[in-house]
Protein backbone atom coordinates (compact mmCIF):
# COMPACT_ATOMS: atom_id res chain seq x y z
CA UNK A 1 0.00 0.00 0.00
CA UNK A 2 1.38 3.40 -0.99
CA UNK A 3 1.62 6.43 1.23
CA UNK A 4 1.97 10.19 0.86
CA UNK A 5 4.12 12.33 3.11
CA UNK A 6 1.96 14.92 4.82
CA UNK A 7 2.76 18.60 4.42
CA UNK A 8 3.78 18.91 8.08
CA UNK A 9 6.44 16.21 7.54
CA UNK A 10 8.29 18.27 4.92
CA UNK A 11 11.33 19.82 6.56
CA UNK A 12 12.39 22.44 3.97
CA UNK A 13 10.75 24.66 1.33
CA UNK A 14 13.38 24.82 -1.43
CA UNK A 15 11.10 23.56 -4.21
CA UNK A 16 8.30 25.95 -3.33
CA UNK A 17 10.69 28.91 -3.21
CA UNK A 18 12.19 28.16 -6.62
CA UNK A 19 8.75 27.46 -8.06
CA UNK A 20 7.35 30.78 -6.88
CA UNK A 21 10.41 32.61 -8.15
CA UNK A 22 9.91 31.03 -11.58
CA UNK A 23 6.16 31.54 -11.80
CA UNK A 24 6.22 35.11 -10.50
CA UNK A 25 9.30 36.46 -12.29
CA UNK A 26 8.53 39.46 -14.47
CA UNK A 27 10.68 41.19 -17.08
CA UNK A 28 10.53 44.39 -15.04
CA UNK A 29 11.91 42.56 -11.98
CA UNK A 30 15.17 41.77 -13.77
CA UNK A 31 18.01 44.33 -13.61
CA UNK A 32 18.87 45.86 -16.97
CA UNK A 33 22.39 44.45 -16.91
CA UNK A 34 21.01 40.93 -16.46
CA UNK A 35 18.50 41.36 -19.29
CA UNK A 36 21.29 42.56 -21.59
CA UNK A 37 23.50 39.60 -20.73
CA UNK A 38 20.64 37.16 -21.35
CA UNK A 39 20.06 38.75 -24.76
CA UNK A 40 23.67 38.34 -25.84
CA UNK A 41 23.86 34.83 -24.42
CA UNK A 42 20.96 34.05 -26.75
CA UNK A 43 22.75 35.65 -29.71
CA UNK A 44 25.93 33.69 -28.95
CA UNK A 45 24.08 30.39 -28.58
CA UNK A 46 22.15 30.77 -31.82
CA UNK A 47 25.35 31.82 -33.57
CA UNK A 48 27.40 28.82 -32.45
CA UNK A 49 24.53 26.53 -33.42
CA UNK A 50 24.48 27.97 -36.95
CA UNK A 51 28.26 27.54 -37.04
CA UNK A 52 27.76 23.77 -36.96
CA UNK A 53 25.87 23.71 -40.26
CA UNK A 54 27.40 21.28 -42.72
CA UNK A 55 28.98 19.06 -40.11
CA UNK A 56 28.04 15.42 -39.77
CA UNK A 57 26.69 15.93 -36.27
CA UNK A 58 24.51 18.85 -37.43
CA UNK A 59 23.03 16.76 -40.25
CA UNK A 60 22.27 13.97 -37.81
CA UNK A 61 20.74 16.39 -35.29
CA UNK A 62 18.41 17.72 -37.99
CA UNK A 63 17.35 14.21 -38.99
CA UNK A 64 16.69 13.31 -35.36
CA UNK A 65 14.80 16.58 -34.90
CA UNK A 66 12.56 15.75 -37.86
CA UNK A 67 12.16 12.16 -36.64
CA UNK A 68 11.11 13.45 -33.20
CA UNK A 69 8.16 15.41 -34.49
CA UNK A 70 7.92 15.53 -38.24
CA UNK A 71 8.47 18.57 -40.45
CA UNK A 72 5.52 20.92 -40.67
CA UNK A 73 4.82 24.10 -42.59
CA UNK A 74 2.67 25.53 -39.80
CA UNK A 75 3.03 25.70 -36.04
CA UNK A 76 5.91 24.05 -34.26
CA UNK A 77 9.38 25.54 -34.16
CA UNK A 78 12.36 26.06 -36.45
CA UNK A 79 15.36 23.76 -36.90
CA UNK A 80 17.99 26.48 -36.93
CA UNK A 81 20.49 25.26 -39.52
CA UNK A 82 17.99 24.25 -42.22
CA UNK A 83 15.04 26.50 -41.49
CA UNK A 84 12.63 23.58 -41.59
CA UNK A 85 9.91 23.43 -38.96
CA UNK A 86 9.34 20.51 -36.65
CA UNK A 87 7.47 19.93 -33.42
CA UNK A 88 8.65 21.79 -30.34
CA UNK A 89 10.36 18.67 -28.99
CA UNK A 90 11.94 17.99 -32.38
CA UNK A 91 13.28 21.53 -32.56
CA UNK A 92 14.67 21.54 -29.03
CA UNK A 93 16.39 18.20 -29.59
CA UNK A 94 17.99 19.42 -32.79
CA UNK A 95 18.92 22.90 -31.62
CA UNK A 96 20.20 21.83 -28.20
CA UNK A 97 22.49 19.33 -29.89
CA UNK A 98 23.64 22.01 -32.33
CA UNK A 99 24.27 24.45 -29.48
CA UNK A 100 26.81 22.10 -27.91
CA UNK A 101 28.17 20.53 -31.11
CA UNK A 102 31.23 22.80 -31.46
CA UNK A 103 31.68 23.29 -27.70
CA UNK A 104 31.41 27.03 -28.37
CA UNK A 105 28.51 28.11 -26.15
CA UNK A 106 28.64 29.17 -22.51
CA UNK A 107 30.20 27.45 -19.55
CA UNK A 108 28.81 27.87 -16.05
CA UNK A 109 30.25 26.40 -12.88
CA UNK A 110 28.35 23.22 -13.62
CA UNK A 111 28.04 22.75 -17.37
CA UNK A 112 26.44 24.39 -20.38
CA UNK A 113 23.03 25.77 -19.40
CA UNK A 114 22.63 27.77 -22.63
CA UNK A 115 22.60 24.56 -24.68
CA UNK A 116 19.23 23.80 -23.09
CA UNK A 117 17.88 27.16 -21.97
CA UNK A 118 18.19 29.05 -25.27
CA UNK A 119 16.86 26.36 -27.66
CA UNK A 120 13.99 25.54 -25.30
CA UNK A 121 13.06 29.18 -24.69
CA UNK A 122 13.25 29.90 -28.41
CA UNK A 123 11.20 26.89 -29.54
CA UNK A 124 8.44 27.31 -26.96
CA UNK A 125 8.32 31.09 -27.45
CA UNK A 126 8.14 30.61 -31.23
CA UNK A 127 5.36 28.02 -31.02
CA UNK A 128 3.42 30.01 -28.41
CA UNK A 129 3.98 33.36 -30.20
CA UNK A 130 5.61 34.93 -27.16
CA UNK A 131 7.40 38.28 -27.21
CA UNK A 132 11.10 39.06 -26.97
CA UNK A 133 10.62 40.24 -23.39
CA UNK A 134 9.01 36.89 -22.57
CA UNK A 135 11.95 35.13 -24.23
CA UNK A 136 14.47 37.06 -22.11
CA UNK A 137 12.53 36.49 -18.89
CA UNK A 138 12.35 32.74 -19.51
CA UNK A 139 16.12 32.69 -20.14
CA UNK A 140 16.88 34.47 -16.86
CA UNK A 141 14.50 32.20 -14.92
CA UNK A 142 16.29 29.23 -16.47
CA UNK A 143 19.76 30.41 -15.53
CA UNK A 144 18.90 31.40 -11.98
CA UNK A 145 17.12 28.15 -11.11
CA UNK A 146 19.21 25.71 -13.15
CA UNK A 147 22.46 26.94 -11.66
CA UNK A 148 21.23 26.72 -8.09
CA UNK A 149 19.85 23.20 -8.45
CA UNK A 150 23.08 22.13 -10.17
CA UNK A 151 25.23 23.66 -7.45
CA UNK A 152 23.31 21.80 -4.75
CA UNK A 153 24.47 18.46 -6.16
CA UNK A 154 28.09 19.15 -7.15
CA UNK A 155 30.64 16.68 -5.76
CA UNK A 156 33.49 17.81 -3.49
CA UNK A 157 36.62 19.28 -5.02
CA UNK A 158 38.87 16.25 -4.61
CA UNK A 159 36.40 13.47 -5.31
CA UNK A 160 38.20 10.80 -7.39
CA UNK A 161 37.34 9.97 -11.00
CA UNK A 162 34.59 12.60 -11.19
CA UNK A 163 32.22 10.16 -9.51
CA UNK A 164 28.86 11.86 -9.16
CA UNK A 165 29.69 14.50 -11.76
CA UNK A 166 27.54 13.40 -14.68
CA UNK A 167 27.70 16.73 -16.47
CA UNK A 168 24.35 16.53 -18.22
CA UNK A 169 22.46 14.95 -15.33
CA UNK A 170 21.05 18.25 -14.06
CA UNK A 171 20.87 19.68 -17.61
CA UNK A 172 17.17 18.72 -17.64
CA UNK A 173 16.42 21.82 -15.53
CA UNK A 174 17.76 23.99 -18.35
CA UNK A 175 14.67 22.75 -20.20
CA UNK A 176 12.16 22.49 -17.37
CA UNK A 177 12.35 26.08 -16.12
CA UNK A 178 12.17 28.20 -19.32
CA UNK A 179 9.45 25.94 -20.68
CA UNK A 180 7.51 26.20 -17.40
CA UNK A 181 7.69 30.00 -17.50
CA UNK A 182 6.63 30.24 -21.16
CA UNK A 183 3.77 27.76 -20.70
CA UNK A 184 2.51 30.05 -17.90
CA UNK A 185 2.66 27.42 -15.20
CA UNK A 186 1.58 28.54 -11.75
CA UNK A 187 3.80 27.90 -8.75
CA UNK A 188 2.28 24.50 -7.95
CA UNK A 189 2.64 23.38 -11.56
CA UNK A 190 6.26 24.54 -11.65
CA UNK A 191 6.77 22.55 -8.45
CA UNK A 192 5.42 19.48 -10.21
CA UNK A 193 7.52 20.15 -13.32
CA UNK A 194 10.62 20.20 -11.10
CA UNK A 195 9.42 16.85 -9.76
CA UNK A 196 9.40 15.46 -13.29
CA UNK A 197 12.84 16.97 -13.82
CA UNK A 198 14.20 15.18 -10.77
CA UNK A 199 12.92 11.83 -12.03
CA UNK A 200 14.37 12.48 -15.49
CA UNK A 201 17.92 13.04 -14.21
CA UNK A 202 19.97 10.10 -15.50
CA UNK A 203 22.34 8.28 -13.20
CA UNK A 204 25.51 10.38 -13.21
CA UNK A 205 27.99 8.97 -15.67
CA UNK A 206 31.13 10.01 -17.49
CA UNK A 207 30.98 7.64 -20.46
CA UNK A 208 31.58 10.53 -22.84
CA UNK A 209 34.83 11.37 -21.04
CA UNK A 210 35.94 7.73 -21.11
CA UNK A 211 35.15 7.23 -24.80
CA UNK A 212 35.54 10.85 -26.04
CA UNK A 213 32.45 10.18 -28.13
CA UNK A 214 30.54 12.94 -29.88
CA UNK A 215 27.46 11.34 -28.30
CA UNK A 216 28.09 13.81 -25.48
CA UNK A 217 26.65 16.60 -27.63
CA UNK A 218 23.41 14.68 -28.19
CA UNK A 219 22.95 14.37 -24.42
CA UNK A 220 21.99 18.06 -24.33
CA UNK A 221 19.25 17.36 -26.88
CA UNK A 222 17.84 14.48 -24.86
CA UNK A 223 17.75 16.52 -21.65
CA UNK A 224 16.01 19.45 -23.38
CA UNK A 225 13.28 17.18 -24.71
CA UNK A 226 12.76 15.75 -21.22
CA UNK A 227 12.59 19.27 -19.77
CA UNK A 228 9.92 20.46 -22.21
CA UNK A 229 7.84 17.33 -21.70
CA UNK A 230 8.13 17.74 -17.93
CA UNK A 231 6.74 21.28 -18.09
CA UNK A 232 4.02 20.33 -20.56
CA UNK A 233 2.99 17.35 -18.44
CA UNK A 234 2.69 19.55 -15.37
CA UNK A 235 0.64 22.02 -17.43
CA UNK A 236 -1.76 19.26 -18.46
CA UNK A 237 -2.06 18.10 -14.86
CA UNK A 238 -0.68 15.50 -12.48
CA UNK A 239 -1.50 14.60 -8.89
CA UNK A 240 0.88 15.45 -6.05
CA UNK A 241 4.51 15.13 -7.30
CA UNK A 242 5.73 18.14 -5.39
CA UNK A 243 8.58 19.15 -3.05
CA UNK A 244 11.12 16.98 -4.91
CA UNK A 245 14.05 19.07 -3.62
CA UNK A 246 12.98 18.89 0.02
CA UNK A 247 13.49 16.68 3.00
CA UNK A 248 12.53 13.99 3.80
CA UNK A 249 13.29 12.70 0.28
CA UNK A 250 15.62 15.54 -0.85
CA UNK A 251 16.88 15.09 -4.41
CA UNK A 252 20.44 16.24 -3.65
CA UNK A 253 21.03 13.39 -1.21
CA UNK A 254 20.39 10.91 -4.01
CA UNK A 255 22.64 12.72 -6.49
CA UNK A 256 25.71 13.79 -4.54
CA UNK A 257 28.13 12.37 -2.02
CA UNK A 258 28.53 15.84 -0.54
CA UNK A 259 25.38 17.88 -1.22
CA UNK A 260 25.01 21.61 -0.61
CA UNK A 261 21.25 22.17 -0.32
CA UNK A 262 21.76 25.76 0.80
CA UNK A 263 22.54 26.54 -2.84
CA UNK A 264 18.91 25.93 -3.91
CA UNK A 265 17.83 29.36 -2.73
CA UNK A 266 21.15 31.10 -2.05
CA UNK A 267 20.79 34.86 -2.76
CA UNK A 268 17.85 34.11 -5.08
CA UNK A 269 16.68 37.32 -6.74
CA UNK A 270 19.64 39.24 -5.32
CA UNK A 271 22.73 37.65 -6.84
CA UNK A 272 22.05 37.09 -10.53
CA UNK A 273 24.02 34.05 -11.63
CA UNK A 274 23.21 34.85 -15.26
CA UNK A 275 25.99 37.44 -14.98
CA UNK A 276 28.51 34.89 -13.69
CA UNK A 277 28.47 32.72 -16.80
CA UNK A 278 31.51 32.41 -19.03
CA UNK A 279 30.94 32.79 -22.78
CA UNK A 280 33.49 31.15 -25.03
CA UNK A 281 35.39 33.13 -27.62
CA UNK A 282 36.58 30.01 -29.45
CA UNK A 283 35.06 26.63 -30.50
CA UNK A 284 36.85 24.58 -27.87
CA UNK A 285 36.62 23.31 -24.31
CA UNK A 286 36.53 26.10 -21.71
CA UNK A 287 40.01 25.34 -20.33
CA UNK A 288 41.48 25.85 -23.80
CA UNK A 289 40.04 29.36 -24.22
CA UNK A 290 42.93 31.18 -22.51
CA UNK A 291 45.71 29.29 -24.38
CA UNK A 292 43.91 30.10 -27.64
CA UNK A 293 43.56 33.76 -26.71
CA UNK A 294 47.22 34.01 -25.77
CA UNK A 295 48.41 32.20 -28.88
CA UNK A 296 46.42 34.48 -31.18
CA UNK A 297 47.80 37.53 -29.38
CA UNK A 298 51.40 36.35 -29.78
CA UNK A 299 50.91 35.47 -33.44
CA UNK A 300 49.42 38.91 -34.12
CA UNK A 301 51.90 40.97 -32.12
CA UNK A 302 55.03 39.32 -33.46
CA UNK A 303 53.83 38.31 -36.93
CA UNK A 304 54.77 34.69 -36.26
CA UNK A 305 54.09 32.29 -39.14
CA UNK A 306 53.47 28.57 -38.84
CA UNK A 307 56.84 27.70 -40.35
CA UNK A 308 58.60 29.89 -37.76
CA UNK A 309 57.43 27.79 -34.80
CA UNK A 310 59.86 25.46 -33.08
CA UNK A 311 57.82 24.83 -29.90
CA UNK A 312 54.85 26.17 -27.94
CA UNK A 313 54.75 25.73 -24.18
CA UNK A 314 51.52 26.06 -22.21
CA UNK A 315 52.13 26.50 -18.49
CA UNK A 316 50.64 25.17 -16.35
CA UNK A 317 49.30 22.26 -18.38
CA UNK A 318 45.72 21.12 -17.76
CA UNK A 319 44.76 17.56 -16.81
CA UNK A 320 43.08 15.65 -19.69
CA UNK A 321 43.64 18.59 -22.05
CA UNK A 322 47.18 17.89 -23.32
CA UNK A 323 46.31 14.77 -25.32
CA UNK A 324 48.25 14.23 -28.54
CA UNK A 325 48.71 11.20 -30.76
CA UNK A 326 50.75 10.78 -33.92
CA UNK A 327 47.81 8.79 -35.27
CA UNK A 328 45.37 11.66 -34.85
CA UNK A 329 42.09 12.02 -33.00
CA UNK A 330 39.16 9.63 -32.86
CA UNK A 331 36.35 12.20 -32.59
CA UNK A 332 35.50 15.88 -32.77
CA UNK A 333 35.09 15.91 -28.99
CA UNK A 334 38.57 14.50 -28.43
CA UNK A 335 39.98 17.26 -30.65
CA UNK A 336 37.94 19.98 -28.93
CA UNK A 337 39.40 18.84 -25.59
CA UNK A 338 43.01 18.90 -26.81
CA UNK A 339 45.19 21.99 -26.33
CA UNK A 340 47.76 20.78 -28.91
CA UNK A 341 45.11 20.14 -31.56
CA UNK A 342 43.15 23.36 -31.04
CA UNK A 343 46.23 25.60 -30.96
CA UNK A 344 47.44 23.96 -34.17
CA UNK A 345 44.02 24.59 -35.73
CA UNK A 346 44.19 28.26 -34.78
CA UNK A 347 47.69 28.64 -36.21
CA UNK A 348 46.64 27.14 -39.55
CA UNK A 349 43.26 28.87 -39.82
CA UNK A 350 42.63 32.10 -37.94
CA UNK A 351 38.88 32.06 -38.64
CA UNK A 352 37.23 29.82 -36.01
CA UNK A 353 34.46 27.43 -36.86
CA UNK A 354 33.52 23.85 -37.63
CA UNK A 355 36.40 23.87 -40.12
CA UNK A 356 38.82 23.52 -37.20
CA UNK A 357 37.92 19.95 -36.37
CA UNK A 358 35.93 18.36 -39.16
CA UNK A 359 36.44 14.68 -39.90
CA UNK A 360 39.36 15.17 -42.30
CA UNK A 361 41.23 17.54 -39.98
CA UNK A 362 41.36 14.97 -37.19
CA UNK A 363 44.13 13.11 -39.04
CA UNK A 364 45.58 15.98 -41.06
CA UNK A 365 49.38 15.68 -41.25
CA UNK A 366 50.01 19.43 -41.09
CA UNK A 367 47.85 19.87 -37.98
CA UNK A 368 49.44 16.86 -36.28
CA UNK A 369 52.92 18.11 -37.08
CA UNK A 370 52.15 21.45 -35.43
CA UNK A 371 50.34 19.79 -32.52
CA UNK A 372 53.44 17.69 -31.83
CA UNK A 373 55.34 20.90 -31.06
CA UNK A 374 52.89 21.96 -28.31
CA UNK A 375 53.81 20.83 -24.80
CA UNK A 376 52.91 21.46 -21.19
CA UNK A 377 55.16 23.59 -19.00
CA UNK A 378 56.91 22.65 -15.75
CA UNK A 379 54.28 23.91 -13.29
CA UNK A 380 51.96 21.62 -11.37
CA UNK A 381 49.14 20.36 -13.55
CA UNK A 382 45.73 22.04 -13.27
CA UNK A 383 42.82 19.78 -12.28
CA UNK A 384 39.30 20.74 -13.40
CA UNK A 385 37.48 20.18 -10.07
CA UNK A 386 39.73 22.72 -8.37
CA UNK A 387 39.43 25.07 -11.36
CA UNK A 388 35.65 24.95 -11.13
CA UNK A 389 35.77 25.76 -7.43
CA UNK A 390 37.93 28.79 -8.20
CA UNK A 391 35.60 29.79 -11.05
CA UNK A 392 32.81 29.97 -8.47
CA UNK A 393 34.95 32.52 -6.62
CA UNK A 394 35.37 34.64 -9.74
CA UNK A 395 38.87 33.35 -10.50
CA UNK A 396 40.28 31.61 -13.55
CA UNK A 397 43.60 29.79 -14.09
CA UNK A 398 46.55 32.05 -14.83
CA UNK A 399 48.15 30.68 -18.01
CA UNK A 400 51.40 31.53 -19.78
CA UNK A 401 51.99 30.64 -23.42
CA UNK A 402 55.54 30.77 -24.77
CA UNK A 403 56.29 30.47 -28.47
CA UNK A 404 59.84 29.51 -29.38
CA UNK A 405 60.83 30.19 -32.98
CA UNK A 406 63.36 28.50 -35.21
CA UNK A 407 65.68 31.53 -35.05
CA UNK A 408 66.09 31.09 -31.28
CA UNK A 409 63.66 33.81 -30.14
CA UNK A 410 61.04 33.38 -27.42
CA UNK A 411 57.77 35.26 -26.99
CA UNK A 412 55.57 34.92 -23.88
CA UNK A 413 52.22 36.25 -22.68
CA UNK A 414 50.33 35.59 -19.46
CA UNK A 415 46.58 35.92 -18.87
CA UNK A 416 43.91 35.02 -16.34
CA UNK A 417 40.50 36.12 -17.56
CA UNK A 418 40.18 35.70 -21.32
CA UNK A 419 37.60 37.58 -23.39
CA UNK A 420 34.19 36.17 -22.53
CA UNK A 421 35.02 35.59 -18.87
CA UNK A 422 32.43 37.26 -16.57
CA UNK A 423 35.08 39.78 -15.52
CA UNK A 424 36.10 40.46 -19.12
CA UNK A 425 32.85 40.14 -21.01
CA UNK A 426 32.55 40.86 -24.70
CA UNK A 427 30.92 44.14 -25.71
CA UNK A 428 27.74 44.22 -27.84
CA UNK A 429 29.86 44.98 -30.90
CA UNK A 430 32.19 42.06 -30.14
CA UNK A 431 29.18 39.74 -29.78
CA UNK A 432 27.88 40.94 -33.14
CA UNK A 433 31.24 40.49 -34.83
CA UNK A 434 31.58 36.97 -33.41
CA UNK A 435 28.04 36.19 -34.59
CA UNK A 436 29.01 37.18 -38.14
CA UNK A 437 31.78 34.58 -38.04
CA UNK A 438 29.64 31.95 -36.31
CA UNK A 439 26.54 32.27 -38.49
CA UNK A 440 28.40 32.51 -41.81
CA UNK A 441 27.75 28.86 -42.82
CA UNK A 442 23.99 29.45 -42.60
CA UNK A 443 23.30 33.17 -43.15
CA UNK A 444 24.62 35.60 -45.73
CA UNK A 445 24.50 39.26 -46.62
CA UNK A 446 21.44 41.30 -45.73
CA UNK A 447 19.72 38.39 -43.99
CA UNK A 448 22.70 37.92 -41.68
CA UNK A 449 22.72 41.61 -40.76
CA UNK A 450 18.97 41.62 -40.26
CA UNK A 451 19.16 38.66 -37.87
CA UNK A 452 21.92 40.41 -35.92
CA UNK A 453 19.89 43.56 -35.51
CA UNK A 454 16.74 41.68 -34.49
CA UNK A 455 18.61 39.61 -31.89
CA UNK A 456 20.37 42.71 -30.54
CA UNK A 457 16.97 44.37 -30.10
CA UNK A 458 15.05 41.22 -29.17
CA UNK A 459 13.29 42.93 -26.24
CA UNK A 460 11.27 44.90 -28.78
CA UNK A 461 10.29 41.86 -30.84
CA UNK A 462 6.54 41.26 -30.57
CA UNK A 463 6.64 37.61 -31.66
CA UNK A 464 9.65 35.26 -31.59
CA UNK A 465 8.07 33.45 -34.56
CA UNK A 466 9.29 36.43 -36.60
CA UNK A 467 12.87 35.48 -35.76
CA UNK A 468 12.16 31.87 -36.74
CA UNK A 469 10.90 33.15 -40.09
CA UNK A 470 14.13 35.08 -40.62
CA UNK A 471 16.18 31.95 -39.95
CA UNK A 472 14.12 30.23 -42.64
CA UNK A 473 14.67 32.94 -45.26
Amino acid sequence: MGFRVNADEIKTNYTETLSRFTAELKYEDIPQEVRERAKYIAMQTIGVSLAAKGTLIADRAVELGKFSGGVTSEGGATLWTTGEKSSVVGAVFCNSTLADALDWEDCSWTGHPSAGIIPVAFAVAEAEHKSGKDFITAIVAGYEVYQRIAMAVQPPENWPNYKGWGLTSWQVFAGVIPAAWLYNLNAEQVNQAIGFGVTQCPIPGQLHHVTMSDAYHYEHGYRSVDGVLAAKNAKLGVSNYTEALDDPWSFENHMSVSPSPEWYTKDLGKRWLTLETLLKHWPANMWIQTPLELTEKLLEQHQIQKDDIAEIIVDPPTFMRMYYSDEGYSSMMQAQFSIPFMLASLILDRVPGANWCDEQKLHDAEILNLASKIHGGPSEMLYMPKCFKNFQKGKHPVITVTIKTNDGKEYSETMEGHLGHPRMMMTPEQFKERFRIQAAPALKGDVLEQVIEVLADIENCEDIAEVGALLRS
